[in-house]
């Protein structure tokens, strides 16, 4: 039977994870629960699983892993719970908008010793994780600058933003994660901006909707991001890294290869419409990894410091955008 899982929160993420658990063999889907029941009961039908409470998936004691999809505010109190019952967990990013509550699901973690994972899809990207093997096996010296651009189709609905934590906190995270990752180091010290240019709502509810963030190590290395709500032209989603003897580039992934030449010069397909779409095998992926290592008691990667480490920075870049100066980052 393998890995019994439930999943906690029905929406979109909810469901990709739900299908990438199909795609498990060692794992299966036992029940799902949402606070809205319309949404649990079509995610149940579609993969097969019962409907329960989030309260008892939590207590179920047929269920050995929980995936927390849920909305941001819910995570903390279903770590917490999942800590209680000793489940392993995998909780999508981030842990918690407050870094002293996400310190204190790691303390609740490392007491109960089960297996925790933070959701760093990008991580699992087959593209991104060659080329960090690459960097990491010396391909182009020592690394000196990375470069991350990510930017969306449109912009989220105000609504949404008013709950997210701000762009540093939801969608530069993956970004400010994706640099640790392929540094080597930490960031010792973050400059942000931001700029309203796209749409008048955003503003309206305390957040920007352009940015960009210059990240440096102790020994000088810089990262720089950028991010945009908006796109014209698919899901933009590059990676560039410098290194002492040459570079190494992650470029967008068309919808298809068919490329077309004529007088006026070459034509290629748009980039994937979204993150769903260019991120399918990264999710896939990283539900693999949180399976097999649950199974074979090892520690899953990354884990709640990682988690915590993204949200140190992305706390430190918001800070930086607000008060318009560098911002040491936090131990």
């Amino acid at each position: 039977m393998g890995i019994r899982i439930g999943i906690l929160g029905c929406g979109r993420i909810g469901q990709v994870h739900a299908l990438s658990i199909a795609r498990v063999s060692e794992a299966k889907l036992v029940a799902v629960g949402d606070a809205n029941p319309a949404a649990a009961g079509a995610c149940a039908r579609r993969f097969g699983a019962e409907v329960r409470e989030p309260s008892a998936i939590l207590a179920s004691k047929d269920i050995d892993a929980v995936v927390i999809a849920a909305s941001t505010p819910t995570h903390c109190d279903m770590i917490h719970a999942a800590t209680a019952e000793a489940k392993a967990i995998f909780c999508e990013k981030p842990i918690d908008l407050s870094s002293d509550r996400v310190r204190r699901c790691i303390e609740a973690i490392d007491r109960a010793g089960i297996p925790f994972m933070t959701a760093f899809n990008q991580r699992f990207d087959p593209h991104f994780g060659a080329l960090r093997q690459r960097v990491a096996a010396g391909d182009i010296g020592d690394v000196e600058t990375v470069s991350i651009t990510s930017r969306d189709p449109s912009p989220p609905p105000a609504d949404y933003v008013k709950g997210s934590g701000g762009l540093y906190r939801d969608m530069m995270i993956h970004d400010l994660d994706m640099a640790r990752f392929i540094l080597g180091e930490e960031p010792v010290q973050v400059f942000a901006v931001g700029s309203n240019l796209i749409d008048p709502a955003i503003k309206g509810a305390g957040d920007v909707d352009t940015a960009a963030v210059i990240l440096t190590t102790a020994s000088g290395k810089i990262c720089q991001i950028t991010n945009s709500r908006r796109a014209t032209y698919g899901y933009d989603k590059r990676l560039e890294v410098h290194g002492s003897k040459g570079m190494l580039r992650v470029s967008n992934i068309p919808e298809n290869m068919v490329e077309r030449a004529t007088s006026a010069g070459f034509e290629s397909a748009v980039a994937q419409a979204f993150f769903l779409e260019r991120f399918e095998a990264a999710y896939l992926a990283e539900m693999r990894h949180f399976v097999e290592a649950v199974s074979s008691g090892r520690k899953p990667q990354p884990d709640a410091q990682d988690g915590l480490r993204a949200q140190l920075i992305a706390d430190a870049a918001t800070q930086s955008w607000r008060e318009g100066r560098p911002i040491k980052i936090e131990d």
